[in-house]
């Protein structure tokens, strides 16, 4: 295998995590709202994150902001990763994967996101981000159970603390030797899961009020003769 080609799978790893973590807080940022004038609609459609290339930017002053003015952490680490190196790299890369994997053998990353070409590994894939998107629409639409909405933010803490691990893992055993863009776009991935982590009480707790206000309300509709049928 050449030098380039050695260099090639790593880095895609780092690339891949970056742009997972962006298109999971894309989605995880547009999550349930109180909106009670919405809460009887249906589910919405499996939401795809746009793969549109950000610009890239070279200054903090460049970083994307998001609708409310706020910093677009997702968008600027899709944006670094956009940004290749000025050199290509020699030899082979510092970080050992099997080393890491033999370390977290149940991390979610080796299920979703180590590069692949794989067709069926790709389709197993798809299938289960259909599955937790179905979930999703679930609960922003307040037709979630209890324990289905619990499984939501259950998965997404998985998700979070999965990722805390691997990146700050590989930032023990190789953060001296990484290259910089890499050690900085995992340095970005542990801030931004430390932040979803600190949010999803808050979010998991409004989730099932809104819920139960949803049932209540189709609970005194009922009794109100709103489901009767007219003669």
């Amino acid at each position: 295998m050449s030098t380039r080609a050695r260099w090639k799978l790593p880095l895609a790893t780092a690339g891949v995590l970056a742009l997972a973590v962006g298109a999971w807080l894309a989605l995880a940022g547009n999550g349930p709202r109180a909106d009670d004038g919405a809460a009887s609609g249906p589910p919405p459609a499996a939401m795809t994150p746009d793969t549109r290339p950000p610009p890239v930017f070279a200054s903090p002053s460049g970083v994307p902001r998001t609708r409310d003015g706020g910093l677009d952490l997702a968008g600027a680490a899709a944006a670094q990763v956009q940004s290749p190196p000025e050199e290509e790299p020699s030899g082979p890369y510092p970080a050992d994967l099997e080393a890491l994997r033999a370390k977290l053998p149940d991390n979610l990353y080796w299920d979703t996101g180590v590069p692949t070409q794989e067709p069926a590994e790709l389709r197993r894939r798809a299938e289960v981000e259909a599955k937790w998107n179905t979930l999703f629409g679930k609960v922003q639409s307040n037709e979630a159970t209890e324990a289905e909405v619990k499984q939501y933010y259950e998965h997404r803490r998985k998700v979070s603390e999965d990722a805390i691990s691997f990146a700050t893992t590989m930032l023990a055993d190789y953060g001296d030797k990484l290259p910089a863009q890499d050690k900085g776009l995992l340095e970005l991935s542990v801030r931004m899961h430390r932040t979803r982590l600190s949010e999803l009480p808050r979010q998991q707790e409004e989730a099932l009020a809104r819920r139960e206000a949803h049932a209540q309300r189709q609970r005194e509709w009922r009794e109100q003769g709103g489901g009767a049928r007219q003669p």
